[in-house]
């Protein structure tokens, strides 16, 4: 079958088009015929050499969602059957013709999607209804989602909007959150020399009741000031940095929760859970038109090098689509 595979560590040209074996299924299990996949932040620091693929996981073909239709289906799966059209997340190799995965944690396709719309949804939705989940958002709360132009900042953004929470963001640029108040953004703030917390609370009227930190760094000692008391901040994303000054006094003061939070690395038991709530908790708000995918671009497979190009420049807005 067809893959990308990383050549070495390094820049988007260690990426390459290569003819690797096809998995075999195995009994629990079936095989995917993929269709789709999407790029994620992952992708570039596994391919970069600093994210290393989780055991049981392809160490040089990246990829992290899919969809696709089943092909084959091993001893023992009454879930699926071939034909099915399905998507979900996986720990590594997506970024190929076909992946087998445990039967249970693949999950049904919202009815009437195409596949390139559908695999613009899991690990971005996922990742966003999880962490709303463990901040036990309530309606009313006034939200702040960081990178609120990414992939799982528009699905945050829309997620909150749609349990009758109330979302504002921070982004790189004013375009983004103009973008993002299409989506039902109440408003947004630009960092300046990275400090937002002022700003926030003053557009908010109030601190944040919840934060969805996808961003790391110095950014959480911002959210710190900016986060109500007994407010929840889950920290998702590291791209501003691993390390961040806290102000223990105020973490005291306000009695505040944080929270960290990964998908990738979780056992399989977990991920059973996250194809459950994916297929019965995620895919009915977007058949019922109350969640939609954001699509930046939609690339073929062997286009790969510049989707990672593309998201290396912190320019896109929503998700980049690979069809294979």
């Amino acid at each position: 079958m067809k893959a990308i595979v990383i050549r070495e560590p390094g820049g988007p040209e260690v990426l390459e088009a290569r003819d690797v074996p096809e998995p075999n299924v195995s009994r629990g299990e079936v095989r995917v015929r993929i269709r789709a996949t999407a790029v994620n932040r992952a992708d570039l620091l596994q391919r970069m050499g600093v994210y290393p693929a989780p055991p049981g996981a392809p160490k040089d073909i990246p990829g992290l969602e899919f969809s696709g239709e089943i092909d084959a289906v091993g001893e023992g799966v009454s879930e699926h059957a071939a034909g099915d059209r399905v998507f979900g997340i996986a720990g590594g190799g997506t970024y190929a013709e076909k992946i087998v995965l445990p039967a249970r944690a693949v999950a049904k396709m919202p009815r009437g999607f195409s596949f390139e719309d559908a695999a613009a949804i899991p690990e971005a939705f996922l990742t966003a209804y999880d962490a709303f989940d463990q901040a036990r958002l309530r309606p009313g709360d006034r939200v702040l989602i960081s990178a609120v132009g990414s992939g799982v900042g528009t699905a945050a953004t829309q997620i909150a909007r749609a349990l009758g929470a109330r979302p504002f963001g921070t982004a790189r640029t004013a375009d983004k959150i103009d973008r993002a108040k299409k989506l039902g953004l109440e408003g947004g703030v630009v960092p300046k020399d990275g400090r937002f917390a002022d700003a926030v609370t003053a557009l908010m009227g109030g601190g944040a009741d919840v934060i969805i930190e996808l961003a790391g760094g110095d950014y959480v000692t911002e959210d710190l000031a900016c986060v109500a008391p007994r407010g929840r901040i889950v920290v998702v994303g590291l791209v501003a940095g691993p390390r961040a000054e806290l102000q223990l006094g105020a973490l005291l003061y306000k009695r505040v929760t944080i929270i960290g939070t990964v998908l990738r690395a979780r056992p399989l038991e977990e991920k059973i859970r996250a194809a459950h709530m994916l297929e019965h908790e995620i895919a009915p708000l977007f058949e019922e038109k109350k969640l939609a995918p954001v699509i930046e671009k939609i690339l073929p497979l062997g286009r790969a090098r510049e989707a990672h190009e593309s998201m290396q420049k912190n320019e896109t807005f929503g998700k980049l689509v690979l069809a294979v």
